[in-house]
């Protein structure tokens, strides 16, 4: 027997798995403490329109409820039995079809973890969202990417190819779809759906943004057995910090996402927002008109700058491609004035930047700085 050697350290990067180190960082959105602190500025000099929050944030009735809860001191219900019985009324879905996660994120983790082995392949069509990509990435998957159109509509021929070559012994097992898609605010067709949906893969629509587009895949889910539909309370409901979504999903993997989904993902604190924002949901709604009538009026506003050239969007968020200027100049000079935007320089978004949908009185702050600049 050989004899271990007990008098050096062990490098740990050494018991690294080798894809998860050399992965790509994924690069979140900071929020106001640090942004105020890197800036220079105070927080209420900051407008933030770069991670397409909610500005007016929860309802009265969600905040009374958060401050009057007694219990958070014991651990949440594991089967989240309340929560899912008020989804179920508000979606007209039944429960034992829904199930809720620390936000839309963890589902989409739940989802690589449950039917991808390393190797397995997702296709996912960007631009879009980035943790499609990361979450199968994590799980050891062949990310294939089939890029959008110019306007940026899916390449349906692309992605059927992959499902009928006889090159590809092992076919995608996930196609992530968006709608309205993130940077764009686009949606997906409901004829493009159903072709999609006749693939033998899962088909995952991400619905994030669906409250500012009035249009769901929801009632399909009832006709098809390979439809996934997550949501989240982040954007209408002003909850992104507290981290509450929910997904419906076919009978047939519910008792498999239970078996693998951590017993106390949901914390009381959200379930307690989310139960509130669900009664609240007339207060909630006319934000969500506000926010509305405030994209048509940033979309049209921004259209009146000759550098800008804004894309048509159904969620709450506005992209623009920059147009003989540097867009990432454009970025930082806003970001110097307390404006906050995104910028994206990559295949399919260069030289663009996206602009969340905020308060009146925040379009008026982007649009004087617009001049300035």
């Amino acid at each position: 027997m050989s004899q271990v050697s007990m008098g050096q350290a062990c490098d740990i990067e050494t018991l690294l798995r080798p894809d998860v180190a050399a992965m790509e960082e994924y690069t979140p959105i900071l929020p106001f403490e640090v942004l105020s602190a890197r800036l220079g500025l105070p927080p209420e000099r900051i407008v933030k329109l770069d991670a397409n929050e909610n500005p007016y944030g929860p309802s009265p009735k969600t905040l009374a409820a958060l401050a009057a809860f007694p219990y958070h001191n014991i651990y949440p219900d594991p089967e989240q039995t309340a929560l899912r019985a008020g989804l179920s009324r508000y979606l007209g879905i039944p429960a034992d079809r829904i199930l809720a996660g620390a936000g839309a994120d963890e589902l989409l983790d739940l989802i690589c973890r449950l039917f991808l082995y390393p190797g397995d392949a997702v296709i996912v069509c960007p631009p879009t969202f980035g943790m499609y990509r990361f979450d199968a990435l994590i799980q050891g998957a062949r990310v294939v990417e089939i890029s959008r159109r110019d306007d940026f509509t899916l390449d349906l021929d692309a992605i059927e190819k992959h499902f009928v070559s006889p090159d590809d012994a092992h076919p995608p097992k996930i196609v992530f779809l968006t709608s309205p898609n993130n940077p764009d605010g686009g949606l997906i067709s409901q004829i493009a759906l159903r072709r999609l949906l006749r693939l033998p893969a899962v088909i995952v629509m991400d619905e994030a943004y669906t409250e500012f587009a009035g249009e769901s895949a929801l009632m399909v889910t009832h006709d098809h057995s390979n439809l996934i539909v997550l949501r989240t309370f982040s954007k209408w409901a002003g909850l992104a910090g507290l981290r509450a979504g929910y997904g419906v999903f076919p009978a047939a993997v519910m008792r498999h996402l239970w078996k693998i989904k951590q017993p106390y993902n949901v914390s009381t604190a959200a379930t307690v927002a989310a139960l509130a924002s669900l009664d609240d949901l007339a207060y909630l709604h006319e934000n969500v008109r506000r926010l509305i009538a405030e994209r048509e009026r940033l979309q049209r506003e921004l259209g009146r700058f000759d550098f800008l050239q804004p894309f048509p969007s159904r969620a709450n968020f506005v992209l623009c491609r920059v147009i003989g200027r540097d867009a990432r100049f454009l970025k930082q000079s806003l970001e110097r004035r307390g404006i906050l935007v995104r910028f994206f320089d990559r295949p399919g978004l260069r030289s663009c930047i996206r602009v969340s949908v905020g308060k009146p009185e925040h379009t008026d702050a982007l649009l004087t700085s617009l001049r300035e600049v």
